[in-house]
């Protein structure tokens, strides 16, 4: 479906999910997941423990920490606003991709060379993580561990990929694992003849809404309550007996179905995280992206097809990703939020996520048939080809790092969200980071880089400038 934008009030972020979102690649291939409206007519308990909002990868993954660290399933409540993993997680292009080293120049003027250090070596262990935890846990999401390619397609982007790559290596940066190629190498081993120079390491590619289904299925599993299409309408502090001399706190989690009453509260809303807190509304700016799944003509088919991942790069906001499917072949090509071509259409913060745009399906299709001229429309035979697009909401903060930990003069709350356009090369650290906090630690036991704390100081340092 194509339709015009919606007109957004306000902050974009300050709304629920829409209720009636296009469907991705991801979820028209899992139709059949039996949770997939879990608890549909239910009301909700009046209490619990733990109330997680948002059913993605990053809330799933936070019961699922919680359960592993001893809490009991039953003492935990995701609320979901549309269906089981309707949101970001279930839209995403499909790749597992952590920085190598790309964004370290741009981390350091923001957060100093040490922390930009810091969030670049933390990617590479989240791969590590993902790969770890589907292997031990025979996770059927179709993960394919492989390596990635940065391919620059300009020479000014060859030139800022250069120096990035030599400011990480001398600020201590592990560049071991980075493989370079220039010229004619390059185009030799991208496949891309208009490739400047290339990067290639490890990094994977998956399935997202199998991923999130089955954490979702472990944790339902074990007792806890998923209620889907239940959105959380308001957050608000009850007033206890003892109020005056308590530490304590209890928080009322209003939905159309009830409300549920818990003293701890953690927020997975991503790019819809103001909503519920008001005070964050301006520190979240979310964006429409927006991805497309092809059919491969027989120049990538079978013994053909493409066995790494692509990020073709013409600058550092103006690129596409690319992945093929290990076991279908389908070949699901991503936008760049900017792109100099389609002007403000893809960056304006927008929410809405029930259309997608044909313009930038008409781009992102004509920069593949350049880079790949092999791969052609004319000769393509009935279901060859494209095949759908779709959009998903991302969250962009104004320091590019998530906000991780309790909600400042919030007692109780916590936030796992603000991945900007990275949840899964950051997710599988900073979900297990929040629980450890949920449950006493220290912020050192998160092994997180410093910045990704949410602080009063951090926010006031957004306020400021």
């Amino acid at each position: 479906m194509v339709a015009a934008d919606s007109d957004l009030k306000g902050f974009p972020g300050q709304s629920i999910p829409n209720p009636k979102p296009c469907l991705s690649f991801w979820q028209r291939t899992t139709r059949a997941y039996p949770l997939l409206n879990a608890n549909r007519e239910a009301t909700v308990p009046d209490t619990c423990e733990y109330i997680i909002i948002g059913s993605g990868i990053a809330g799933a993954l936070t019961a699922y920490q919680l359960v592993e660290s001893g809490v009991k399933g039953d003492d935990i409540v995701v609320l979901e606003a549309r269906e089981a993993a309707g949101g970001a997680s279930s839209r995403n292009a499909g790749h597992v991709r952590p920085d190598a080293f790309r964004g370290f120049t741009h981390y350091a003027r923001l957060h100093g060379p040490e922390q930009a250090r810091k969030i670049v070596a933390n990617e590479r262990v989240v791969l590590e993580r993902v790969d770890e935890f589907v292997k031990k846990n025979n996770v059927q999401c179709d993960f394919n561990l492989t390596t990635t390619f940065d391919v620059c397609l300009s020479k000014e982007f060859a030139e800022l990929e250069a120096a990035s790559f030599e400011a990480y290596k001398n600020a201590g940066g592990d560049v071991s694992h980075v493989r370079f190629y220039s010229g004619d190498e390059a185009k030799e081993k991208t496949g891309i003849s208009q490739a400047f120079a290339a990067y290639e390491w490890p990094a994977g590619s998956s399935h997202p809404a199998k991923l999130a289904q089955w954490l979702l299925s472990e944790i339902v599993a074990q007792g806890v309550g998923l209620f889907t299409h239940c959105p959380a309408l308001s957050v608000e502090n009850v007033a206890q007996p003892d109020d005056v001399v308590s530490s304590s706190n209890l928080w009322k989690v209003s939905t159309p179905r009830g409300s549920v009453t818990a003293p701890r509260v953690i927020h997975c809303t991503n790019a819809h995280l103001g909503f519920l807190l008001p005070r964050l509304a301006k520190h979240v700016l979310p964006n429409r992206a927006q991805a497309h799944a092809l059919t491969p003509s027989p120049a990538f088919s079978a013994e053909k097809a493409l066995t790494n991942t692509f990020s073709l790069r013409y600058g550092l906001t103006h690129f596409y990703s690319l992945i093929q499917r290990k076991g279908d072949g389908t070949m699901i090509l991503g936008s760049s939020r900017s792109n100099p071509a389609l002007g403000d259409e893809p960056t304006r913060p927008n929410v809405d996520d029930s259309f997608y745009s044909e313009k930038v399906m008409n781009d992102a299709l004509r920069q593949f048939h350049e880079v790949f001229p092999e791969y052609s429309q004319d000769g393509n035979v009935h279901g060859e080809g494209f095949q759908h697009a779709w959009t998903g909401i991302v969250a962009m903060t104004p320091d590019h790092v998530p906000f991780v930990g309790e909600v400042p003069s919030l007692p109780g709350q916590y936030i796992c969200a603000g991945f900007n356009a990275h949840g899964m090369a950051r997710i599988f650290t900073c979900a297990p980071g929040v629980v450890k906090l949920i449950l006493g630690g220290k912020w050192e036991e998160t092994g997180l880089p410093e910045c990704f704390q949410l602080t009063t100081e951090r926010l006031k340092k957004f306020s400021d400038s």
